[in-house]
């Protein structure tokens, strides 16, 4: 089993001292380790150089299949052990920004204090194609989920809405249909290349295109909301993220009985993880926690 760690640990850090450091082992011994594991299985898995180190073809196979099988023996271990004691060890998390910013970052203390056997290891960014990949327990996710072969749990419902200013909408000249917005500054959500556009839906379910343009494109869900609360323009947002906003009067909701999305209409969010880590204890507190969270913060 050491010597399997010693050639995980070694990918996952991306060097054999960083894989010491994580094992408690010296450089040589996670060498020797790996080397004795090319030996058994005759073929190279490694390609070492001074500086890094790089999977051959018979490595990424090997990894692939070796990780899960660690990862789903670590949870065996942690689910019968947290049975006998209180939930610990590390819970990786992957999130995407604006909800990691302004949904898990200003309650992770409570969920810490709650649990502090647990460790979370936080990663927040806009990319979820290889999360999973790379050994993320939990991703939460704006969304519907597209990969069938992972478990979802959705947190909360949601909605995307329109909204600007009152001083913006006092300065400008007035939005009554989605056209209006052709004519406005609209802050957008950088998803591509092309030409933005936003997606309006009525209650027949007939769907309104409208090309839109601004003073500001950002992958960076923040500074959206921060824009639109000071007045530059208007923003499509996830409602959860700007709720107390519309009811203290900082933003004004516009079209509030038209379904609008900049990509599809399934806006809810989601925990998602491997069906391997639906037995883990600590990942079922943590997204019990922030089904919690939505519910307190936009009941």
């Amino acid at each position: 089993m050491q010597t399997i760690r010693s050639f995980t640990t070694a990918v996952q850090e991306g060097s054999l001292s960083g894989a010491g450091r994580v094992l408690g082992l010296s450089p040589a011994s996670i060498s020797r380790h790996i080397a004795s594991l090319e030996a058994r299985l005759q073929t190279q898995l490694l390609k070492r150089s001074s500086r890094s180190l790089a999977l051959t073809e018979a490595g990424e196979i090997y990894y692939s299949q070796v990780e899960q099988v660690l990862q789903q023996l670590e949870e065996a271990n942690d689910s019968v052990t947290q049975l006998q004691s209180k939930p610990q060890g590390v819970l990786r998390v992957h999130s995407r920004m604006l909800v990691g910013e302004l949904m898990i970052l200003p309650n992770l203390p409570e969920f810490l204090a709650s649990y502090p056997d647990i460790t979370v290891d936080l990663m927040l960014s806009n990319n979820i194609a290889s999360v999973m990949d790379q050994g993320t327990d939990v991703d939460i996710r704006i969304g519907r989920l597209e990969d069938s072969s992972l478990i979802a749990r959705k947190l909360a419902s949601s909605e995307r809405v329109v909204c600007a200013s009152p001083d913006y909408l006092a300065k400008h000249p007035p939005i009554r249909e989605p056209a209006d917005l052709r004519h406005h500054n609209c802050l957008t959500y950088r998803t591509n290349l092309g030409t933005p556009v936003w997606r309006f839906k009525d209650a027949a379910d007939r769907v309104d295109e409208v090309q839109i343009k601004g003073t500001l494109r950002t992958d960076f869900g923040h500074a959206l909301v921060q824009m639109a609360r000071a007045g530059v323009g208007v923003a499509l947002l996830p409602d959860w993220s700007i709720h107390r906003d519309l009811t203290d009067g900082a933003l004004v909701r516009l079209f509030p009985d038209t379904q609008v999305s900049h990509i599809d209409f399934d806006n809810g969010v989601y925990a998602v993880f491997p069906a391997s880590r639906q037995t883990s204890i600590k990942l079922r507190l943590f997204v019990d926690f922030m089904a919690d969270v939505f519910k307190r913060e936009l009941g």
